[in-house]
């Protein structure tokens, strides 16, 4: 039933419609809009770079968000997350039916609004119209994706996509993420602000001994 699926994620059609979907709400970014000056360039050199299996996925930029807690985000760039999106939207239909109903967020349908209608709809059955006491428990992974076994990962998503060229991809694309790198990242840009905010004491720091 599913073929072909190298050639349709890197199809320049795909490319282009994974473009106009990730774009959405995002116009006024910086790397977007510099992105997009180049447009048919920049998305046929992906197409290329992914279909001779040269493509190589880029660095994270760290940064913190607070919402409402605070924590760590690791955004790749506007090239890479371009093709996530390509490649999401060819194999959804792989394992989308493999999804529990009530898991909710970066699903088509099955976005958090819907996902607060069924947690309503839930209170109001198990609490029987709330006359009754219910419970909920809230709770996170901690670094789920600094944690996560790549190799787990990988032989899930084996078991269904036996494409090797996909595969290929799929281990590019998982592979490019490590919790050391970034860690090494968020030091190096950290290093970088203090440099700015305290040049002085930054070269004193890297100058050489004095000879005596």
């Amino acid at each position: 039933m599913f073929k072909k699926l190298f050639d349709n994620i890197t199809a320049p059609e795909n490319l282009f419609l994974a473009w106009e979907e990730f774009k959405r709400d995002k116009r006024n970014k910086a790397d977007v809009l510099q992105f997009e000056k180049n447009l048919e360039q920049n998305i046929f050199a992906l197409h290329r770079d992914v279909a001779t299996e040269t493509y190589r996925h880029g660095p994270y930029e760290g940064f913190p968000i607070c919402d409402p807690k605070r924590r760590q985000i690791h955004k790749a760039t506007v090239r890479d997350r371009v093709l996530h999106h390509a490649v999401v939207s060819v194999l959804s239909p792989i394992f989308e039916p493999t999804f529990i109903p009530t898991s909710f967020s970066c699903r088509i349908g099955k976005g958090t609004h819907r996902g607060v209608d069924y947690l309503a709809e839930a209170i109001r059955t198990v609490s029987r119209n709330y006359t009754r006491r219910c419970f909920i428990l809230k709770c996170d992974i901690r670094k789920f994706f600094d944690s996560v076994d790549h190799a787990v990962l990988l032989d899930i998503l084996e078991r269904r996509v036996k494409d090797i060229k996909v595969r290929w991809l799929f281990k590019e694309i998982i592979g490019s993420y490590s919790s050391d790198g970034c860690e090494r990242e968020r030091e190096r840009v950290k290093m970088l602000r203090l440099a700015k905010a305290y040049p002085s004491a930054t070269s004193l720091r890297n100058s050489s001994p004095m000879s005596i």
